[in-house]
């Protein structure tokens, strides 16, 4: 059984910094690209920043220069360290594993951990 589990969101306020984790089971962690997206209420959940098996990574521009994802394969978790937090930030984050198989794509996500930047 896959099992994405988020943990690290919370209440912080404006400028303040949080980091998210993401501890995977069920997958051969290291053959996934894992990301993270997220949701605010009323819209469309979207990408912030993905990396690759191999630690390429890519991110919204929105979050340049102040997000930063990594991965301990070692550990089977993915990080989101977020910094200079601003209250447009606040959603749900969702971690999420995926790979491209032959027969097609493996995706999995996780329940979801809530982010409010606030004073």
């Amino acid at each position: 059984q896959v099992q994405l589990v988020e943990s690290g969101g919370g209440l912080v306020q404006p400028g303040g910094s949080l980091r998210l984790s993401c501890a995977a089971s069920g997958i051969i962690f290291n053959l996934y690209g894992m990301g993270w997206y997220r949701q605010a209420p009323g819209e469309k959940r979207e990408l912030v920043a993905t990396i690759t098996s191999g630690g390429t990574t890519e991110y919204l521009d929105l979050v340049k220069g102040r997000f930063t994802i990594s991965r301990d394969n070692g550990k089977n978790t993915v990080y989101l360290q977020m910094n200079s937090l601003k209250p447009e930030d606040t959603a749900v984050y969702y971690c999420n594993a995926r790979r491209t198989v032959p027969r097609g794509t493996r995706e999995y996500w996780g329940e979801g951990t809530q982010v409010t930047v606030s004073s």
